[in-house]
């Protein structure tokens, strides 16, 4: 697997982890251009840590990431040391991501990426308690990943959804903390 600046990271073997699409990765970076350097980003179920690698590689002054899987920590690990910067800061949590989120209260990040496995039941009580915990900053944005066909966006107390876009199977589903002026953007 390679990302910006066609580094390569390591991955681990068969579908333990599904790491997010290149075409993904890239258009999440165009999306997000402009707002990734010098920001605080949250790679939640982190996988292979290819976005929080993504973020750092793109100038994030610190990544933390969550994930439940010790073998994936591993990798993880060492793809973030090969493409952090000395000034770059990185930490990862081990464990069930409900649990660990508690673990950040009082902390805020300008950017969140969420990429659970589709099936799961991780999708509303991790962006409840992103919203309760407060965990994303005031001009900050989370980025979900899911099935493009069968998911259905939870209402989140706190949050609102500020826009779509579809990749094919893939979609991503951008919340932001609500305000009272809310523009949806679906993009297809």
């Amino acid at each position: 697997m390679r990302i910006y600046g066609n580094r390569q990271l390591k991955t681990l073997p068969g579908q333990a982890t599904r790491p997010t699409a290149a075409r993904v990765r890239e258009a999440l970076s165009n999306i997000w251009q402009g707002k990734i350097a010098g920001c605080r980003w949250l790679d939640l179920c982190a996988g292979n840590g290819s976005m929080g690698a993504e973020a750092l590689c793109r100038g994030a002054a610190e990544v933390v990431g969550i994930e439940q899987s010790g073998r994936a920590c591993s990798i993880i690990k060492q793809n973030w040391q090969q493409v952090a910067k000395e000034e770059q800061q990185f930490r990862l949590l081990r464990g069930d991501v409900v649990v660990k989120l508690k673990t950040l209260a009082g902390e805020q990040f300008d950017r969140i990426y969420f990429d659970p496995p589709y099936a799961s039941n991780l999708y509303q009580p991790v962006l409840e308690a992103i919203a309760q915990l407060e965990l994303l900053a005031p001009t900050g944005e989370i980025a979900v990943e899911h099935d493009s066909q069968f998911w259905q966006a939870p209402q989140i107390p706190g949050l609102e959804i500020c826009r779509e876009k579809v990749y094919g199977n893939t979609a991503l589903t951008f919340y932001r903390i609500a305000s009272q002026n809310s523009e949806f953007i679906k993009l297809q």
